[in-house]
């Protein structure tokens, strides 16, 4: 009986995505990062678990540079020009010589630990180098979840740069991935004016037709947009909303395709088109970006699992101290030398602020997936590195994941200030001249009185709706208010 079925495929597929989900709800309880739990769920369904076999690393490199894509641009799409300017020079500084430095000083203690006789790790020092490169960029996806889904806001444009480190930072880790295999693979002989011509085009192609297909994108919404308001019949509005969509993702892998003909980085590619379009006016934004969150969230999901699939826990066992050692070295002694020796031009950032983005060097699906790179190429001792690269993850995501806003108040960065949720869920197009805006009643807001025609608004601004807990209320001159409820205010910007 073949068990390989396009039946069984679907029931294995919809069985992990309906437990990783189920699992992850009380993930929140105990505060373990949602992606964690879908790692864990993939490896319990896995060989030592319950005994799903996948070991196909080509696939596996595979969905994890679609899921890359897609995380990507969803994280340049949501990156504001106007919250990362101030943050633009230190994020970029971390992106890159953040993690030429990660690789190196890790690269150099793993070449030390390979050294020792009682290590049962013997790598030379270009392949120590490798192990490093795989690791050396924080986790897009990580960081993007844990920030996102916590409710606190944080001082000194943190968060913004955070982001800005993690969405930016994978072409640079990838770019020394590649390179330390081609010099591991026989036959390649690398010079250093190769190596900097190599960087040189990556990235500077990639920048150039990241911006590009950002703009061609907006040029093909707008086209599509003026075919749609041509004839007598107009489109569905959802049905439009649907299809911008799709078109937007059919954009983000054409850009990381052309790129890479093209020699360039495609990963920075689609992340500077995702700025480019989150940055522009959209129709039917809210719709849109709702699609891609739940894209992103779905690819998130995908690829966690299957990674969990893909490692054998047994095997991790062997490298299992070693890998803690690594692991431990990386969050208390590479992240931070690194941080501190990149950003020490940057008079402007604290000692607090520079400690905690030290302690957010996050891994996840990034690192795991470049240590396919190897594996695909043939490296001599490939599997040990990507058992060790699945450990260190795993134990940055245990360790960082769990204290990441514990350690923002420890270290006095959290500004007391929510984030300011979706409370409503109501949308105005792009192009009208307003904008919406919440406000939290307090004592002082009702200090002359508590109704509407109490409160001194300024003029040419409108009180849509009330929240107070979990009831709606329409607003009108003489309805009573309490500190605590919720007003979505419309305002003319022009």
């Amino acid at each position: 009986m073949d068990l390989i079925t396009s039946e069984n495929i679907l029931l294995i597929g919809s069985t992990l995505l309906i437990a990783g989900v189920l699992i992850g709800k009380s993930s929140y309880r105990f505060g373990l990062p949602l992606l964690l739990i879908f790692l864990i769920v993939g490896m319990l369904f896995g060989t030592d678990g319950l005994g799903i076999q996948f070991s196909d690393m080509h696939t596996a490199q595979f969905i994890g540079m679609v899921a890359l894509n897609v995380i990507l641009f969803s994280g340049g799409l949501g990156t504001k020009l106007s919250a990362i300017r101030p943050v633009i020079l230190p994020g970029l500084i971390l992106s890159s010589v953040g993690v030429l430095l990660t690789a190196l000083i890790t690269g150099l203690f793993i070449w030390w630990l390979s050294g020792m006789s009682w290590t049962n790790i013997h790598f030379a020092f270009i392949p120590s180098l490798l192990l490093a490169a795989t690791m050396s960029s924080t986790d897009s996806a990580s960081v993007f979840g844990i920030l996102g889904s916590q409710k606190v806001g944080l001082r000194n444009n943190l968060r913004p740069m955070l982001e800005l480190e993690s969405g930016s930072n994978d072409p640079m880790a990838y770019m020394l991935t590649i390179i330390l295999i081609q010099a591991l693979t026989p036959g390649q002989h690398l010079s250093a004016s190769a190596v900097l011509l190599e960087l040189v085009l990556q990235f500077g192609v990639g920048a150039a037709a990241g911006f590009l297909m950002g703009k061609l994108t907006l040029w093909l919404i707008s086209i599509y947009g003026r075919m749609g308001s041509k004839g007598d019949s107009r489109e569905d509005p959802a049905q439009a909303t649907s299809m911008l969509s799709i078109l937007m993702v059919g954009c983000v892998f054409f850009t990381f395709a052309i790129t890479t003909a093209l020699a360039g980085n495609g990963y920075l590619a689609v992340y500077i088109c995702g700025i480019v379009i989150g940055n522009a006016v959209l129709p039917n934004h809210r719709g849109i970006t709702k699609f891609i969150d739940g894209l992103t969230w779905l690819a998130q999901i995908v690829v966690f699992l299957m990674l969990g699939l893909l490692v054998n826990p047994h095997e991790m066992l062997g490298v299992a101290a070693v890998s803690l050692l690594i692991g431990v070295f990386m969050i208390l002694v590479g992240r931070p030398l690194s941080v501190f020796l990149s950003l020490a031009p940057l008079r402007g950032i604290t000692l607090r602020s520079r400690l905690f983005v030290s302690w957010v060097g996050l891994r996840g699906a990034v690192p795991i997936i470049f240590a396919t790179y190897p594996v695909v190429a043939g490296i001599e001792g490939a599997g040990q590195i990507f058992n060790i690269v699945f450990f260190v993850t795993l134990l940055s995501l245990l360790v960082q994941g769990t204290t990441v806003i514990l350690s923002a108040r420890k270290l006095g960065l959290v500004s007391g200030d929510e984030a300011d949720d979706d409370t409503f869920g109501v949308e105005l197009a792009d192009e009208l001249p307003t904008s919406l805006q919440t406000l939290t009643l307090t004592e002082a807001h009702l200090a002359s009185g508590n109704t509407l025609r109490d409160m001194q608004l300024p003029e040419g601004t409108l009180v849509m709706m009330i929240r107070r807990g979990t009831r709606y209320i329409v607003p009108n001159g003489t309805r009573k208010l309490i500190p605590g409820d919720k007003l979505l205010i419309i305002k003319e910007t022009k």
